[in-house]
């Protein structure tokens, strides 16, 4: 694993206080995940948003599953912490 990509994990071990294994565990999970069926993609939002103990909203929520399934996701770090806040 690359400096960096330790550093992503302290990260989010420190400030959202996930275990780097949980999030193995779900990247393992969804390597085969279709992106454009609500189903799924709403599991992977609720199961994401109870790793880091963080509670959505349900507008929130169909709003980020709305964004995957359209393939319309931020692809820079700031765009996509603004539509996690919002």
């Amino acid at each position: 694993m690359s400096h960096s990509q330790n550093n992503i994990f302290d990260n989010l071990q420190k400030n959202a206080n996930i275990n780097p294994d949980e999030i193995y565990k779900v990247a393992n999970s969804v390597k085969n995940a279709d992106f454009s069926d609500e189903k799924t993609v709403r599991n992977l939002v609720r199961r994401l948003s109870k790793m880091a103990n963080k509670r959505i909203s349900k507008e929130k929520e169909d709003k980020i599953v709305a964004s995957i399934i359209n393939n319309d996701v931020p692809m820079n770090m700031q765009s996509l912490s603004k539509m996690f806040k919002n």
